[in-house]
């Protein structure tokens, strides 16, 4: 199944962050949730700062878009075939970015496209 970044992971219950890593490993996908604090999200061990992860497919960002300029040239390094906006996280600098990359980027939400098994 094609390698899922969360970016922006969480350990509480209540974020959206949290709830799309549960989504996506219920659904079967290898998820790796990447944040800035030491965690676990159902047996999962959140990463912390930036870590090296190789065959990348998706980062899905739950990072506001301030945040975000420090995550770039890591995001880059990924090599993730897509990046996912999450409705707050929208950012037209970083889509430069990727473009110019050749990373392709949508602004959609990773709970919905799971919803309508549009992932």
């Amino acid at each position: 199944m094609k390698k899922t970044i969360v970016l922006g992971a969480s350990t509480n219950p209540e974020r959206y962050s949290f709830i799309a890593t549960v989504r996506l490993k219920n659904a079967g996908f290898e998820v790796v949730p990447v944040g800035i604090s030491d965690g676990e999200i159902e047996g999962l061990k959140i990463l912390v700062g930036h870590p090296a992860i190789e065959n990348v497919d998706t980062v899905t960002l739950y990072i506001g878009s301030k945040n975000q300029p420090s995550y770039y040239d890591y995001i880059l390094s990924l090599k993730p075939n897509r990046v996912i906006f999450n409705p707050g996280t929208e950012n037209p600098n970083f889509y430069t970015i990727l473009t110019k990359n050749n990373i392709a980027y949508l602004e959609a939400c990773t709970l919905v496209m799971l919803s309508v098994n549009a992932f």
